[in-house]
């Protein structure tokens, strides 16, 4: 999505696929990947788990945890970062490109914004 030229986002794809063709597979790697939005949501989530075991049953108990439960989420983003690309790039994605060929880009508008559908096969 966004305000981009069709023939440039065409040369834009043409390049990317020729640099991962000759060895630049970081590409192919992306700070909005599923994986290390999974990553960061697990470590923070047993960051906070851990700061209320054993707090009891009582909402009382469990809210006066709440500020350790902030703290050791955050740390637990904080380690999870370089591991999440490390997952990303070693075990989730690849980028080899193979024989993936672009077969058409189309340009549309969904609620007056431009979008363009990039279609490969390979």
């Amino acid at each position: 999505m966004g305000e981009v030229e069709t023939e440039e986002l065409l040369e834009a794809v043409q390049s990317a696929l020729a640099r991962m063709r000759a060895g630049e597979r970081e590409l192919a790697v992306h700070p909005n990947c599923g994986t290390n939005f999974v990553t960061y949501g697990t470590f923070a989530g047993l960051g906070a788990f851990a700061a209320l075991a054993g707090s009891g049953n009582k909402f009382k108990e469990k809210l006066e945890r709440l500020p350790l439960a902030a703290v050791l989420a955050t740390l637990g983003l904080i380690v999870a970062q370089p591991l999440a690309f490390t997952l990303q790039r070693e075990v989730t994605t690849s980028g080899d490109p193979g024989d993936l060929k672009l077969v058409e880009i189309r340009r549309t508008s969904v609620s007056g914004r431009t979008v363009h559908r990039i279609t490969t096969e390979g």
